[in-house]
């Protein structure tokens, strides 16, 4: 299994957010994360097609798409068309899980499927046999810097000893709260890519990535 820090851009400064992508990225992020809101599944708005489109040619990282929205099979195509290498979609905003999954799958790009908070990790087994990510909401969705909910933790090792027996290799994604302080106990749990905002954009970019990828190695 792989692990990896998926730096979020909500958290980043967009007056330098080139210059700050190609920080993490030398530092050793291999993921970009991008949360995008709707306003409609979540009450707030982000970004969406147009920034990921832009990124797209400075960037080798992998462009992570979390898409906070409602009915998001609508939006597939466009940002698979803006270079979204992965998207992951909420289990709570599809009205057909299965059908938007395959939709991602079709398009070529890896699938992932996100839970929040109030919602029972059980209802991921049924879609274990098509996404390649599952990922647990450690906050409720819809705003940065939100304090990371302890009782994720257990959510994880389910979501962790499901995927054990369905014999698959699937990632586990943490996103909301992440800090390089709490960084072990969310791995020890199972998890092996953490989105991180604040804890990554505020302060030293380099510093920051690399300690989480220092707390990383233990674990390869």
């Amino acid at each position: 299994m792989k692990y990896k820090v998926a730096p979020s851009i909500l958290s980043a400064d967009f007056t330098q957010l080139g210059n700050q992508i190609r920080e993490i990225e030398e530092a050793g992020a291999e993921y970009l994360h991008f949360d995008v809101m709707d306003g409609m599944f979540v009450p707030n708005i982000s970004f969406g097609i147009p920034v990921m489109k832009s990124i797209r040619s400075a960037t080798g990282q992998v462009m992570d798409a979390h898409l906070m929205v409602q009915d998001p099979i609508r939006y597939v195509d466009a940002f698979k068309e803006a270079g979204a290498d992965l998207i992951t979609v909420h289990f709570e905003a599809c009205p057909d899980v299965r059908a938007c999954l395959e939709k991602i799958k079709e398009a070529g790009i890896k699938a992932g499927l996100s839970i929040c908070p109030a919602t029972p990790v059980e209802v991921v087994k049924e879609y274990l046999d098509i996404v390649d990510m599952i990922l647990v909401m450690s906050v409720v969705p819809g705003a940065g810097g939100q304090a990371f909910i302890p009782e994720s933790l257990d959510r994880i090792k389910e979501v962790r000893e499901m995927i054990a027996q369905s014999g698959r290799e699937i990632d586990i994604q943490v996103d909301g709260g992440i800090k390089v302080s709490n960084a072990k106990d969310v791995l020890d749990a199972g998890a092996n890519i953490l989105v991180a905002g604040s804890a990554i954009f505020k302060g030293d970019l380099a510093k920051n990535t690399k300690d989480f990828l220092e707390i990383m190695k233990d674990y390869e």
